[in-house]
């Protein structure tokens, strides 16, 4: 993996100044501040830098080479010290250096092939997507949730109105869920004062492989797809020994199939979206379940405004502990708006509410871009909730965040 590296470096240093180059990247400092400690972690503020760089090299019209890499260090070890180049992303800190992207594309008339890693997305729908099965999740603070890359190969058939996806996922990524050490942990309050000993992550062995058809026409669009492979967030085997104060768990990754499919209608006055896929576990080792989103959307001027609900529908249940995920931002309404106020300056709102009143996620912000490089943020989390409530448990993590990003 070295000598790839070394070779697209080579490569982009030979080219910089040929027809078809073009570079991307930033700098980027954040903070976020939590008013309140919990029970295992009295941290008050968290620190990090990130840098990124993305070289993009076309030497011929129907051939691409995309690269992209990060560098990233924080003050709360939620990023690695290691300073080993990260390809597999099956860490439980995120890498110190990482490569994010390093792919070929080839493009011919209807047909485009892509290989390496890379990120591929499926749905349409904004909160949530169900039918996205190759977009791992990174969820060491729950309500941030950046999407991991994925190794594999696509392929791309575009006929008409129609398009054919085919993905071949030949190693496993998982999703990177809270350590247990932290304030986003996964394990109850409870049982704060226990010791946590993670036996180590069983990962699946064979490949993973997806298909989706959609279809595009005046004034809708839809697709219909299929994924077989594994869940990327885990089952957790867990032991508690109450006489050892000790907690023992080895995460391992279901089968997983499922069924999904997404519509969009554009209307005079707003936007119609859905989307839905239903799981099935063919070893038994997960829930199966239907996940579903609905959302509408329209724009006011400089108003962007989005209304949505997620819901959940249980068939079976298994007997393995499972990490929610994306399940525990089921059941509820979801809103987000967007307000430019000019070029340079933007405000934005979004909200959740569980409809019980189990939880809810109140989050303004403010973006002000200044100079021709830089831009600064803030906003800030309001959490709110019961402890029996995937997202209500994190009900003391409420938080600011303050950013800077310098773009080159």
């Amino acid at each position: 993996m070295r000598r790839l590296l070394v070779m697209f470096a080579s490569a982009v240093g030979l080219t910089a100044h040929a027809q078809g180059f073009s570079q991307w990247g930033f700098v980027e400092m954040t903070g976020n501040i939590y008013p309140q400690i919990v029970p295992d972690d009295r941290a008050h503020g968290i620190g990090e830098v990130r840098f990124r760089y993305e070289p993009k090299w076309q030497p011929k019209t129907w051939l691409t080479f995309t690269a992209s890499t990060e560098e990233r260090v924080d003050t709360y070890r939620q990023d690695a010290r290691s300073l080993h180049i990260d390809w597999k992303d099956r860490s439980l800190q995120r890498p110190a250096l990482s490569v994010r992207q390093l792919s070929t594309m080839l493009k011919r008339d209807n047909l485009t092939f892509s290989a390496g890693k890379q990120f591929i997305r499926w749905g349409e729908t904004d909160f949530l997507n169900p039918t996205d099965r190759f977009a791992p999740k990174d969820l060491l603070t729950i309500v941030d949730q950046d999407v991991l890359p994925v190794t594999a190969a696509r392929l791309t058939y575009t006929i008409g109105d129609n398009t054919l996806n085919f993905v071949w996922q030949p190693f496993f990524t998982p999703g990177r869920i809270p350590l247990v050490n932290q304030r986003w942990t996964f394990v109850p309050e409870a049982f704060s004062q226990f010791d946590v000993v993670d036996l180590g992550s069983k990962f699946p062995g064979r490949s993973s492989f997806g298909a989706r058809w959609s279809r595009t026409s005046a004034g809708y669009e839809w697709s219909l797809s299929y994924y077989d492979g594994f869940n990327y967030l885990p089952s957790l085997n867990s032991n508690i020994d109450p006489s050892l104060s000790r907690i023992t768990f080895s995460p391992s990754y279901p089968a997983l199939r499922l069924y999904g499919g997404d519509v969009a209608v554009t209307l005079p006055l707003l936007t119609l979206k859905a989307e839905g896929a239903y799981y099935t576990s063919p070893t038994n080792q997960q829930d199966e379940y239907a996940l579903y989103v609905l959302q509408a959307e329209r724009q006011i001027r400089e108003l962007h405004l989005l209304l949505g609900y997620t819901g959940e529908v249980v068939t079976a249940h298994a007997q393995m502990q499972q990490f929610p995920g994306e399940r525990g931002f089921a059941r509820a309404v979801f809103g987000h708006a967007r307000y430019a106020l000019d070029s340079n300056r933007t405000l934005t709102l979004d909200v959740f509410v569980r409809q019980n009143g189990g939880a809810a996620l109140l989050r303004p912000g403010y973006s002000h871009s200044f100079g021709d490089h830089w831009r600064a943020i803030v906003s800030y989390a309001w959490l709110s909730g019961n402890v029996n409530d995937f997202l209500g448990q994190y009900h003391r993590n409420s938080f600011a965040t303050l950013g800077l990003r310098y773009s080159f």
